[in-house]
C-alpha cells in the first residue's frame, strides 16, 4: 500500500509516528509512505539555513526527537546559542540546540554546494533510518519560500517572518493575512505530483490547515493533483471542541475568516476531501453530506493512541471508492 501524507510538523510528526506504529501491526502488503512536508516555515538564522518541519518530521519518526517540545532534539545543550548570545547576535528569540546546529550547518553546506533540497532531505532522511521505515521524505517544493504574516501593531502595518509571529510574537498580534514569498516561482519538487497522483491513499494529518497544509497546497500543481487522483483523501481535524490541539491554529483561520470548527476546516479541503475523522465531542456537527465522517478519540498522548487514530484513518478510506 502506497499513503502519501502532507505534513506540517508536531502534530504531523507524531500522527506519521503513530501510522509506522499502526502499520507494524496491520496485516497485508509491504507499505511505503510519502511525506510531503512544509517548507514555508523555513527561515534563515545565523547564516544557516534551518527547515523547522522538515526537521521535526526527521527527528520524531528517527527517535531523536525532545517528546516534552515536539520538536527540537532529546538531550540537548545550547552551548552555541550562548556564545551567539554573548557575541550580540540575533535574533534569540528562536532556540537552536547545539545538537540542531548540526542538522542546519550540514543542510547549509550541501545546499551551498549546489545540491537541491530534496536531495539534502534525502540525505538527511537516510542519516535518520527514514527509508529504512519505509518513509520517503519530500520536501513540497525545492525552491526556497518563506512564510510571513501582515501585521499592523504599534509599528503599524508591516510583514514579519511567520517564525517571528509564532514563536516570538506567540500569534498575540492578529494575522490580516500570510504571504509566501518566493511561491510565485515555486515548482513541486521532484516526485511529489506522482505520489499524489499514484497513492492507494492520501492521508491529512492533523497539521495546521492554514500554514501547514495551506502552504504546501499552493504549490502549484498540487491541489489540481489531490483534485485528480483516484486514491481517497482522508484528513484528520487538528480541532478539538472549537480549539486547536496544539498551535495558534485559530489565528490563522481567523485571519481567512474561517469558522474555528472542524466543519470550517473541512471546508478548505472540500473539493478533494472523501473522509474526515472528527473528535467524538464534534460528531453532532452538521458536515457537507458528500463528505464522510468518522468521530474518533483525536488526543494524541501517546504513539499507541496516535497509532490508533491513524488506524482509524486507514479503515475510513478502505471503506471509501476510489475516485474517478
Amino acid at each position: 500500500m502506497h499513503i502519501t501524507a502532507l505534513a506540517g510538523g508536531v502534530g504531523g510528526a507524531r500522527f506519521l509516528r503513530g501510522l509506522l506504529h499502526h502499520l507494524q501491526t496491520r496485516p497485508g502488503s509491504p507499505h511505503q509512505v510519502t511525506v510531503i512536508a512544509n517548507t514555508g516555515d523555513d527561515i534563515t538564522l545565523f547564516g544557516l539555513r534551518v527547515c523547522p518541519d522538515v526537521d521535526t518530521l526527521l527527528y520524531t519518526l528517527g527517535g531523536g526527537v525532545h517528546e516534552g517540545q515536539g520538536w527540537g532534539r532529546a538531550d540537548e545543550t545550547h552551548s552555541v546559542q550562548g556564545e551567539l548570545a554573548a557575541y550580540g547576535a540575533s535574533p534569540q528569540w528562536f532556540g537552536l540546540g547545539d545538537r540542531d546546529f548540526g542538522t542546519h550547518i550540514v543542510r547549509s553546506q550541501w545546499l551551498g554546494q549546489g545540491h537541491t533540497l530534496s536531495e539534502v532531505v534525502g540525505r538527511l532522511a537516510t542519516r535518520w533510518g527514514l527509508p529504512e521505515q519505509g518513509v520517503r521524505l519530500l520536501p513540497m517544493t525545492d525552491t526556497p519560500v518563506e512564510t510571513h504574516v501582515v501585521i499592523d501593531d504599534e509599528d503599524g502595518q508591516r510583514a514579519v517572518h511567520f517564525q517571528e509571529w509564532w514563536v516570538r510574537m506567540q500569534a498575540s498580534v492578529p494575522a490580516q493575512r500570510f504571504v509566501v514569498a518566493g511561491m510565485d516561482r515555486a515548482a513541486p519538487a521532484p516526485g511529489v505530483l506522482d505520489a499524489i497522483r499514484q497513492a492507494d491513499v492520501v492521508l491529512l494529518p492533523p497539521s495546521n490547515p492554514v500554514v501547514s497544509i495551506g502552504i504546501i497546497l499552493s504549490v502549484p500543481g498540487v491541489r489540481d493533483a489531490l483534485r485528480g487522483t483516484a486514491a481517497p483523501v482522508v484528513g484528520v481535524s487538528p480541532l478539538v471542541g472549537g480549539a486547536p490541539v496544539r498551535g495558534h491554529a485559530d489565528a490563522c483561520l481567523a485571519a481567512l475568516d474561517v469558522p474555528v470548527t472542524p466543519v470550517g476546516v473541512a471546508g478548505l479541503y472540500a473539493d478533494f476531501l472523501s473522509g474526515w475523522l472528527v473528535d467524538e465531542g464534534d460528531a453532532s456537527a452538521r458536515y457537507d453530506a458528500r463528505l464522510q465522517v468518522r468521530a474518533v478519540p483525536l488526543l494524541m498522548t501517546s504513539v499507541e493512541t496516535a497509532g490508533a487514530m491513524a488506524g482509524a484513518a486507514l479503515d475510513l478510506a478502505a471503506e471509501l471508492p476510489r475516485r474517478g
